[in-house]
């Protein structure tokens, strides 16, 4: 029979149980991203419209739920960056603006992405130190751009720098999605480059 041999309704057991990961991920996002809702497995299952046999098929915990989707924004907001970098040719001041911008669309497009790897991961013993193993990877990964665009190589000198842009960044973000800061998109883009020009120039 085409249920015992994991095909149900011509789609596997092993694509089903991925749709409901997919599901689990986008309702922790919610939940966790709602300061109004307490971030509860309970509360994702019913988010998700699933119960908590299949969140243990996908996860041991919702300490592990929730590092799975800090993984996947970091990798969303790396790849993102990076393409658009790419695509904008070898000028620095383009590179770096259209990194930036690129970010900023995405933040603007879903804020709660934003606010779960910035914000709340900072507030979790448990994911702490993961979201400033992240904050460092991607001050390295603006120190590499930096040599990309070909502007100035000064070593060490340029991890600091990375640092002060990735953590200046993250407060600006915190502040913009805490409502607190009162500029438009196209503001913190214009400013964010000419300060990471201004740190490697």
């Amino acid at each position: 029979m085409a249920v015992q041999s994991g095909i149900y309704k011509g789609v596997s057991a092993a694509d089903r149980a991925a749709e409901r990961r997919s599901r689990l991920l986008e309702a922790t996002l919610s939940v966790w991203a709602d300061p109004g809702t307490r971030t509860t497995m309970t509360a994702v299952c019913a988010a998700a419209g699933l119960t908590e046999r299949y969140f243990y098929e996908s996860f041991k915990n919702l300490d592990e739920a929730q590092s799975a989707l800090l993984e996947a924004v970091a990798v969303e907001i790396e790849t993102t960056t990076l393409a658009a970098a790419e695509a904008a040719g070898a000028d620095p001041a383009a590179r770096i603006h259209a990194a930036i911008t690129a970010l900023v669309e995405l933040l603007t497009a879903d804020p709660r992405k934003g606010r779960v790897a910035i914000i709340e991961a900072g507030t979790m013993p448990a994911l702490r130190g993961r979201r400033t193993e992240l904050l460092r990877h991607f001050a390295h990964l603006a120190a590499a751009e930096a040599h990309e665009g070909g502007l100035p190589r000064r070593d060490r000198q340029d991890e600091l720098a990375g640092l002060l842009f990735i953590g200046g960044m993250a407060e600006v973000v915190t502040a913009w999605l805490d409502g607190v800061l009162d500029a438009t998109p196209e503001e913190i883009v214009q400013t964010a480059s000419r300060s990471f020009l201004g740190l490697y120039g």
